[in-house]
């Protein structure tokens, strides 16, 4: 037998399983099994990391390989995953843990821009840190000390070194590359995950800050994206396409978190205009995703890599970023709550239906529409577990917060001005935001030709 003892909440849980064992010791049923549950999982999952432990690098999950399983970027995605954990269940166990990590892999120029990673470092890698440094914001995570760099202002870096013209070339109309350094495979490769990203940290800055540049640099970013075919008339969102080809070569791959993205950087604009093109297109993307990765079980399946488990490390991941941005979503943009957070609960029913191995007998594998453990054990796999159950606590009424809402993170609109010729994005009032933006786009498009006109192809998502 294993014998398992955690805190939650303040209150010793001790759980005791076969080292065999087809029953998961799991439940969803109530509000306190989902609590309970998740508090499980947030110990399982925080197994897998080391970098609090003598020696070894804070932030960061074992890798990359050879040296461990995991990239750097993962590392950014564990902590989003553990402070919407925190938000939804009110454990703060792992918040040090949370506020060391984010911390320490900030960079020389506080912009997620570490110079051990920066050789192999793509676009969407840094977006990761930021979009969780963006988290941190929105839930009021606890701030800093205030001689350390502030989540909102961390955000502001990450998206102002991507805004530079230098990132968004004329090649397939613009938009920017997957990699970042011209030596790494896929520098030729422009990608929707990258500029997904990209444009999700300007919807969420463009609402947390009222700065209506963000939010046109968003749209301008869709269109992109559309344009060049990666979003189709039929909602598919496809991976990307080579500069060699003019991204005509479209990589018709479907990843659930491709689609994600987008619906959570949709959903804030619609929140922003609550125009009826933002809807149409949240609506189109949701049902289309609904579709394609939950199927007729209303459990998450990964499409493109799932059924002759050809999935990498990284897509282990994928279905968690789903379930947390769908169920974020469902808070700014709420038509669609009510047929987002049933399918997220068939969902997670299937994800901890098939949490039954390792010796401790509750370890995840990948394989959720099955109800049985497939063996592949991981951090992506236990990460995506924990957030499937913590999602079904989104509270509709406790979505995230504003600067002018109850925000109380500190931003700096010139943050990451030192990475490189950064687009700086002044603090403005309301009577002259639109001039501001309009000034904003002018420059891009000074430097890079028509920005707001380029054709956007979608990309393949493997490693340098």
């Amino acid at each position: 037998m294993a014998i398992s003892t955690i805190t939650f909440l303040g209150a010793t849980l001790t759980f005791t399983f076969g080292v065999v064992n087809a029953q998961s010791p799991f439940s969803i049923d109530t509000d306190e099994d989902i609590r309970r549950s998740a508090a499980l999982l947030a110990h399982d999952t925080t197994a897998f990391y080391t970098g609090n432990q003598t020696g070894q690098t804070p932030g960061i999950l074992p890798g990359p390989p050879p040296q461990g399983d995991y990239y750097w970027w993962q590392g950014g995605a564990l902590w989003g995953t553990l402070m919407d954990y925190w938000f939804l269940t009110g454990d703060s166990s792992y918040n040090d843990v949370v506020m060391q990590a984010m911390l320490f892999q900030v960079g020389e120029n506080k912009d997620y821009q570490p110079r051990n990673v920066t050789a192999s470092l793509g676009n969407d890698d840094q977006a990761f840190w930021g979009m969780s440094a963006m988290l941190a914001a929105e839930l009021n995570f606890p701030n800093p000390p205030s001689d350390q760099p502030q989540w909102l202002a961390l955000a502001q870096a990450v998206f102002n070194t991507q805004a530079d013209p230098e990132r968004h070339d004329n090649e397939c109309g613009g938009g920017l590359r997957w990699q970042i350094t011209r030596t790494n495979n896929g520098f030729d490769y422009k990608n929707t995950i990258a500029n997904g990203c990209f444009f999700n940290m300007g919807a969420r800055l463009a609402r947390y800050t009222g700065n209506e540049t963000y939010s046109k640099l968003a749209e301008e970013t869709w269109d992109w994206i559309q344009g060049v075919g990666y979003i189709t008339d039929e909602w598919d969102v496809y991976d990307g396409g080579h500069i060699g080809h003019n991204c005509t070569d479209i990589n018709k791959l479907q990843y659930s978190y491709n689609a994600a993205v987008l619906i959570q950087g949709a959903a804030f604009m619609w929140n922003i205009t609550e125009d009826q093109i933002w809807k149409d297109r949240i609506n189109g993307l949701v049902d289309r995703t609904i579709e394609l990765f939950f199927r007729d079980d209303g459990v998450a399946y990964e499409i493109s890599c799932e059924p002759k488990y050809t999935c990498s490390t990284d897509m282990y991941s994928y279905k968690g970023y789903t379930h947390r941005w769908l169920a974020q979503s469902s808070q700014v943009a709420p038509f669609i709550r009510d047929k987002v957070m049933p399918i997220l609960k068939s969902s997670a029913k299937g994800a901890i239906s098939q949490c039954t191995g390792g010796d401790n007998g509750r370890e995840c594998g990948f394989a959720w529409s099955s109800g049985k453990f497939d063996g592949k054990i991981g951090a992506g796999q236990e990460m995506s577990a924990l957030a499937a159950v913590s999602s079904l606590l989104t509270d509709p009424s406790k979505g995230p917060v504003t600067a002018d809402k109850g925000g109380t993170s500190k931003g700096d609109p010139n943050a990451g001005s030192h990475s490189t010729d950064n687009l700086e994005l002044r603090p403005i009032t309301t009577a002259d935001r639109v001039g501001a933006g309009i000034l904003t786009t002018l420059l891009l498009a000074g430097a890079t030709g028509t920005f707001g006109w380029m054709i956007w192809e979608p990309s393949l998502n493997w490693r340098a």
